[in-house]
């Protein structure tokens, strides 16, 4: 499974190492990413997501509900 956030589509970024001579070699910047469990009390029931922390921020100041509901209109989750 890849490694993107289900809430906000935030995935791996492409970028240099850059040594003290200036040699540049490819790297990967990963998001980061945790498994969460979620408690929706409207379907009354627990669901697992692969969030980032940046959209555990928002989903602590927004609520899930409606954090759930902007990345469906988004199109991040089903």
């Amino acid at each position: 499974m890849s490694r993107v956030c289900e809430l906000t589509g935030k995935k791996a970024m492409v970028g240099n190492n850059v040594s003290h001579a200036m040699n540049k070699t490819k790297r990967k910047f990963d998001a980061n990413l945790i498994k969460k469990r979620f408690y929706i009390p409207e379907e009354d029931n627990w669901i697992t997501l692969k969030v980032s922390t940046s959209a555990l921020k928002t989903i602590n100041k927004i609520g899930i509900s409606a954090a759930i509901k902007e990345a469906k209109t988004k199109g991040f989750l089903k």
